[in-house]
């Protein structure tokens, strides 16, 4: 018998074929699109294959369980599943509700999302962004809502700072959408053009914090990557790349890494780009957070750090220990239907990390075949094997319990070669569902609900 490699016995080989889409909706006259240009590149050296998603004109089809994206004209499409696909989304696809919407199609079908729509959505709303970081400790300028239009400057008197001050929208990137106001009079007319072109628009007044560069860090996976430190660019207040900033590398100190990398946890991120302002002294005072952008561009950090980025971030997810999807919230009570038994209440336990366990009584074993009985009725199953199981709380002792094996459907989806123990649970839920189990239906539990995604047909046991 052929031995497997060490790596690849515990999992942690890279050499597996991967599949990519970069969803994007930029210009059609766009000559190229720098990001998704490199990091085809680099998944083309692993052999993965690749698909470009424009939005614009672009659909979606499911078809004899097989889902696929499709450029305009493009009738072939591209196949995307939860065994082999990532997605990468950029800036543009929250410009429209039907784009993001496409996020939670993809999450829905347990692809590896990034980032997910709830982080871009939090990203790509500066008040959102600011109120996680402040839960999170972070430092921050002072900053407002401006909630009340006609009271922009009672807003500003609150802030207890001095002019000049940053007007924000709460949506814009690259430094589009951002203002800086030196006087009452500024703040008023800017405020009135604003609300005249869209009265809808929310703005966000912000202490202006004068230095001479900004620095961004690259946060993948938990990990600082890379920083570069960006320039005021001349005649200007801002530091964006593309506003005209010429960035170089930048060393952080331990109290910065640290707080950036509390800043991408605090957007739930997997892979976000840092900004902030540093304090006078570096080393014991924490920075000042500007925002934190869930679709970062590799092009000005590569040029910064003469690093590889688009590597890094493609050997990173070539791991599919580092793949993380959204999962589907349940309550802590669900139905489920399992042949030959119909719908039955099945609890799904996060405490549980052995294995799923069904009822039954008079468990009988006999020539690899198993018997016995629920609800009234003797039904027979082959022996699968026999696993050792510690139970816990007040019983409290290990036994050796038959194992069987069944097809579970569960909110649409057939889950097939389910394994499951069997226990007298006469007096408690019938089905116990553990850990590993919701990780394959990619479910998180709500502890204080129940019936989420079925309805109780069946009746519900303790």
């Amino acid at each position: 018998m052929e031995i497997p490699k060490f790596k690849e016995f515990l999992g942690e080989q890279k050499n597996d074929k991967f599949r990519l889409v970069i969803v994007t909706d930029e210009p059609e006259q766009a000559k190229t699109f720098h990001t998704a240009d490199r990091l085809q590149q680099e998944a083309k050296k692993l052999g993965w294959d690749y698909y470009l998603y424009k939005l614009t004109g672009g659909y979606t089809s499911y078809t004899d369980g097989v889902r696929r994206l499709h450029n305009k004209d493009d009738e072939k499409g591209f196949v995307v599943s939860s065994k082999d696909t990532i997605a990468i989304f950029r800036g543009s696809v929250v410009r429209r509700d039907s784009w993001m919407d496409l996020i939670s199609t993809l999450e829905k079908s347990g692809i590896c999302c990034i980032n997910s729509r709830y982080s871009i959505e939090v990203c790509t709303d500066k008040y959102r962004t600011a109120l996680k970081l402040a839960e999170f400790g972070l430092k921050q300028p002072k900053q407002a809502l401006i909630s009340d239009k006609e009271k922009a400057l009672e807003t500003f008197e609150k802030l207890e700072t001095d002019f000049p001050v940053i007007l924000k929208t709460l949506r814009g990137s690259k430094g589009v959408g951002v203002l800086y106001v030196e006087s009452k009079i500024a703040l008023d007319s800017i405020v009135q053009l604003v609300n005249k072109q869209d009265e809808d628009a929310d703005l966000l007044i912000q202490e202006y914090i004068k230095t001479d560069y900004d620095v961004r860090a690259l946060v993948l996976g938990g990990k600082v990557i890379a920083t570069m430190k960006r320039p005021v660019v001349k005649g200007d207040f801002r530091s964006n790349v593309s506003q005209g900033s010429k960035p170089t590398s930048l060393k952080l100190t331990e109290l910065e890494m640290e707080h950036c990398l509390k800043a991408s946890k605090a957007v739930n991120g997997l892979w976000t780009a840092v900004d902030f302002i540093p304090s006078k002294d570096r080393k014991n005072e924490p920075p000042f957070f500007i925002e934190v952008n869930s679709s970062p561009g590799t092009e000005g950090m590569e040029e910064a750090t003469n690093e590889n980025i688009s590597k890094q971030v493609i050997e990173h997810f070539a791991d599919k220990r580092n793949w993380v999807k959204t999962a589907e919230e349940v309550g802590y009570k669900e139905v489920v239907h399992i042949n030959p038994f119909g719908e039955i209440v099945a609890k799904f336990d996060t405490g549980n990390s052995g294995m799923n366990v069904i009822h039954g009584t008079d468990v009988k074993v006999n020539n690899g075949t198993v018997s016995w009985k629920f609800e009234d009725k003797t039904y027979k199953a082959k022996l699968e094997r026999k696993e050792k199981i510690s139970v816990g709380g007040l019983r409290d002792y290990d036994e050796e319990r038959p194992v069987v094996i069944f097809n579970v459907e569960f909110g649409g989806t057939i889950y097939k070669n389910v394994e499951f123990t069997i226990d007298d649970r006469e007096d408690r839920t019938h089905i116990l569902l553990e850990r590993d189990f919701m990780n394959r239906l990619n479910v998180m539990v709500n502890p204080s609900r129940k019936y989420i995604v079925s309805t109780p047909y069946t009746i519900d046991k303790k």
